[in-house]
């Protein structure tokens, strides 16, 4: 990656991260969904240890959730921006192409991160009790997959381009699913075989794997490399597939 291309990138960054900083209250009023989620489904799950072990399990995993929500959905606004024309006159700029698909995913690091460090603040009190450095590691980890799960968005908002129906139909038609193999909300360890056995094959489950790990301190565990390897593999396939829709979307 060359010097033009970065500094491309830093400029599709600074312009898609702006509205975000004129607006964080959006931030805070999208944890509305994860925190119903933590009130309705952590008092179902099962812990030894009480209320501070159920934490422990599940707040990690909502941190993920609430990642895969906002980012996967993100490609919405690319489409807005197709719509208005306002994606045109980008494209007229003598931005390079890749930078165009590349500062929009890494935007996704700053929603991200504040997300994640709400949500620890708020379970905190009720006995929740992150890793200092895993949870650092953890979200650093988390920022790698949302960009490729970002870029993939933006790819899914150019394929289904004015057609915005088919956008969100495929959103969330894998959303849950994923979600839900993941092991998210509720374990996976005693349903049926075919549901582990495809519960492997979902890179979401080693990222969330990865994740109560690291925020438990085990930041050596076999869980973490496998999720490293998720969010990378994520990561590389979005940015490739996502910079190639791009070019072709320009070309």
């Amino acid at each position: 990656m060359n010097t033009t291309l970065i500094g491309d990138t830093l400029i599709v960054f600074g312009r898609e991260l702006r509205p975000v900083l004129r607006d964080p209250f959006s931030v805070v009023f999208s944890l509305a969904q994860p925190l119903f989620f933590l009130a309705l489904f952590a008092p179902l799950i099962p812990a030894a240890g009480g209320t501070a072990e159920t934490l422990q399990w599940f707040v990690p995993g909502l941190i993920v959730m609430s990642c895969l929500f906002a980012t996967s959905s993100t490609g919405s606004n690319l489409q807005f921006e197709m719509q208005t024309g306002a994606h045109e006159r980008m494209l007229v700029s003598p931005l390079r192409r890749p930078a165009l698909i590349i500062g929009r995913a890494l935007k996704e690091i700053v929603p991200t991160f504040a997300q994640a460090a709400l949500l620890i603040a708020v379970t905190i009190p009720f006995g929740f009790r992150p890793d200092p450095v895993g949870a650092i590691l953890g979200l650093l980890l988390l920022c790698v997959f949302c960009v490729g799960l970002g870029a993939l968005s933006y790819t899914l908002a150019l394929a289904s381009r004015n057609q915005e129906w088919v956008f969100w139909g495929v959103q969330q038609t894998l959303l849950f699913p994923l979600l839900l193999l993941a092991g998210m909300l509720l374990p996976v360890d005693n349903g049926p075989e075919w549901l582990r056995v495809l519960s492997r094959f979902n890179p979401l489950t080693h990222v969330v794997e990865a994740e109560r790990a690291l925020f438990d301190g085990r930041l050596l565990a076999p869980e973490v490399a496998a999720g490293v390897v998720a969010a990378v593999a994520v990561a590389a396939v979005g940015l490739f597939i996502g910079t190639r829709a791009m070019r072709r979307a320009t070309g």
